[in-house]
């Protein structure tokens, strides 16, 4: 079920999961109330709603309350604009099982729909970095002088992955190097493909394990 007060958005996210087989977009509400109620009348198995957090009459954070009470095999998944912590760890508290911006790509929506539906949990790189970031004061990510990796990066390519890893976005990213925001996806998506990882995660853990990067103390 999909559930967002912007009915263009909604279109959107439907658009891109009725290219899977293995997705079924079988409801959609612009609020809290409205979600509940189809759900309440269970015409059809929901297995996941996918919610925003901001909408009148009733938000995301309280029907993921509700859902999870009152439905607890239906999970449920924030896609949200609002990216400081807080609204994670209310997310988390009301039950949510994954926290998505809606800046991801349609890769990582597809992903973090199957991990969530999958009984696993889900946070989207974006933010996993940037809390890891957080959680990492008082020491930095480097570039090493030596490493394992078969694959060569470029002085600007290690200059992005650090920041990365750091948790900086895109654009925090771009406006400390004084780049655009496309040019470091740019970059970002070079080094997925050059690497054969599938997302920007799997990217950062493969420069840690083959020590093209490294933490070092303040």
């Amino acid at each position: 079920m999909l559930v967002d007060d912007h009915h263009l958005v909604r279109d959107g996210i439907k658009s891109l999961l009725v290219k899977y087989p293995y997705f079924n977009v079988i409801g959609e509400a612009a609020d809290g109330i409205e979600a509940l109620n189809m759900i309440s009348q269970g015409d059809h198995q929901i297995d996941l709603v996918l919610v925003d957090i901001n909408m009148p009459n009733m938000g995301g954070l309280e029907l993921c309350r509700k859902v999870n009470e009152a439905f607890p095999s239906v999970k449920v998944l924030i896609l949200s604009m609002l990216d400081h912590e807080k609204y994670i760890s209310q997310a988390l508290q009301a039950g949510a099982k994954g926290y998505l911006l809606k800046s991801v790509n349609e890769e990582e929506l597809v992903f973090a729909i199957r991990q969530v539906i999958y009984n696993s949990f889900y946070i989207c790189s974006e933010l996993s970095y940037h809390l890891l970031g957080k959680m990492l004061l008082g020491t930095k990510i480097i570039a090493k002088s030596q490493s394992t990796s078969k694959v060569e990066f470029s002085s600007r390519e290690i200059e992005i992955l650090a920041l990365i890893a750091e948790g900086y976005t895109n654009l925090e990213i771009a406006d400390k190097l004084f780049t655009s925001k496309r040019t470091v996806e740019g970059h970002r998506l070079q080094m997925i493909n050059k690497t054969g990882v599938k997302n920007t995660a799997a990217l950062i853990k493969y420069c840690l394990v083959n020590g093209v990067l490294s933490f070092q103390a303040d």
